[in-house]
């Protein structure tokens, strides 16, 4: 047990160090990749600390604390999704992604909610396997070595000499076999130390060897439903019975190198160790991240989506804590973290279940983004849009300078375009950006080498005309 407690620690957000992040520090991480959000970006630091905090507990106190659930109210494009996006990659926890609106009341076509906690498990399933195959990649890349070794340089058939003629004396004829023998082995011992020296050096790198690969054959049900909504026993009888396909494939000694290093590593771990711990990671530092939850409120009139309201029922016993059966046995939600978001445009979170509301005690409002929010989205980045569309068309020999004033004007343009037509927040800049640059990315090969400035002029040249026809922009940006 004790065991399984530290490996869920060594989970959770850490500094150089190995030291756990305080919230102060998850921020600081947060901010080099979002702008703005301070108060979003403070709930899912505290709720990422207090999962390490729960770890401390003793046993029967850490299992009465549960996660403090979020809900995140904003407008598209202000960074929900991107906050947990990017929280997930921090934390190293297993994770998922969904829309609310994908699912369907149970007894509707679709898929049920469950499903979400069964792609969690896959999540989690395949972070352990990560970290299993780095314990095992150095017998793996001998075992791989030794494969190769075998095809590149086979062993010869031994043989058996027997006494075929009285001339022979007694056991000179075994003797002088072993002697052979054991000169041929040598002799190719010699032989196959050399090539190991060659292959690992890289000169038999397009040698050609035939190589046996497994190719696993999903079975596809009536109906256009795949095996992933059957039932899960169901679904695991069929993988057992579904005959397994092998097909020989020509490779170079390069090629193969991976592919047989992949199968080595497979037969290393322990499937079973890797499902227990997939499970238990899941349930205790598993996030799923719920989007457009404000989809799934029932509207008025007679046209309303009824299966919408039967969502809302059916998540319910999943965020308050239940079993779920997957094929690699059952898991509970009691600590599972659950981050929903919608913009809440026409309806508001009132508007929930009222059982819903309760399971999410964190509300976080994220602002609409300012003239200024997109001048820091467009320069504080490591990865911002700029620095993005610079390095794509260096590739070109072609070299990018945004001015000063030339972000300034970028960002007047998509604050107004966003005021003046529908607020799609930071993704403006996306539509923006592609329309200043698309006469730039066109002629960019032909250039091949060449530096152009990005300032204000050149922004107003381009996108002029369309900023100020409102219905030109509407379509366009």
């Amino acid at each position: 047990m004790m065991e399984l407690l530290n490996k869920l620690k060594s989970n959770e957000p850490a500094d150089a160090a190995g030291t756990p992040m305080t919230p102060r520090q998850i921020v600081e991480q947060l901010d080099r990749y979002i702008v703005g959000q301070a108060d979003a970006k403070r709930a899912v630091a505290v709720a990422i600390r207090n999962r390490w905090r729960r770890q401390q507990l003793g046993d029967d106190m850490r299992h009465e604390v549960s996660p403090k659930n979020i809900l995140m109210i904003g407008s598209t494009g202000v960074g929900k999704t991107e906050i947990a996006r990017r929280l997930a990659k921090l934390t190293g926890a297993p994770f998922i992604k969904v829309e609310a609106t994908k699912y369907t009341e149970v007894g509707y076509y679709g898929r049920d909610v469950e499903s979400m906690v069964r792609e969690l498990v896959d999540n989690a399933i395949a972070l352990i396997r990560a970290r299993e195959r780095k314990q095992v990649e150095a017998r793996a890349k001998e075992r791989t070595t030794e494969r190769l070794l075998d095809m590149l340089c086979p062993r010869p058939v031994s043989y058996e000499f027997t006494a075929t003629s009285d001339l022979v004396t007694e056991g000179s004829a075994e003797d002088g076999g072993e002697e052979i023998q054991a000169e041929e082995t040598s002799s190719y011992e010699r032989t196959r130390e050399k090539m190991k020296a060659m292959l690992l050096a890289g000169e038999l790198d397009e040698r050609e060897v035939e190589l046996s690969i497994e190719q696993k054959v999903t079975p596809v049900m009536m109906g256009g439903m795949g095996v992933e909504n059957m039932d899960v026993d169901f679904q695991g009888m069929l993988e057992k019975i579904m005959p397994k396909q092998t097909s020989q494939r020509k490779l170079i000694v390069a090629s193969a190198q991976q592919v047989i290093f992949d199968q080595e590593c497979d037969a290393l771990l322990d499937d079973d160790k890797v499902n227990a711990e997939a499970v238990q990671l899941a349930e205790n530092s598993g996030i799923i991240f719920l989007d457009e939850v404000d989809k799934i409120i029932a509207g008025e009139g007679k046209s309303a989506d009824v299966s919408r309201q039967g969502v809302q029922r059916d998540l319910l016993p999943i965020i308050e804590g239940t079993s779920v059966q997957t094929k690699f046995g059952y898991i509970k939600t009691d600590h599972i973290l659950f981050v929903a978001a919608g913009a809440f445009h026409r309806n508001q979170p009132s508007e929930l279940m009222p059982e819903l509301q309760g399971r999410f005690p964190i509300r976080v409002e994220l602002n609409d983004l300012t003239e200024d929010d997109f001048i820091r989205i467009l320069t504080e980045p490591k990865s911002s849009l700029t620095r993005q569309y610079t390095a794509l068309l260096e590739t070109e020999g072609v070299k990018l300078n945004f001015t000063p004033d030339g972000i300034e004007a970028l960002a007047k343009v998509a604050f107004e375009v966003n005021q003046t037509t529908i607020n799609i927040g930071a993704r403006r800049l996306y539509t923006i950006l592609e329309r200043l640059l698309e006469e730039l990315s066109f002629e960019a090969p032909d250039m091949k080498t060449g530096s152009v400035s990005i300032n204000a002029a050149y922004v107003t040249d381009k996108l002029s005309e369309i900023v100020q026809d409102e219905d030109l922009s509407r379509f366009i940006l």
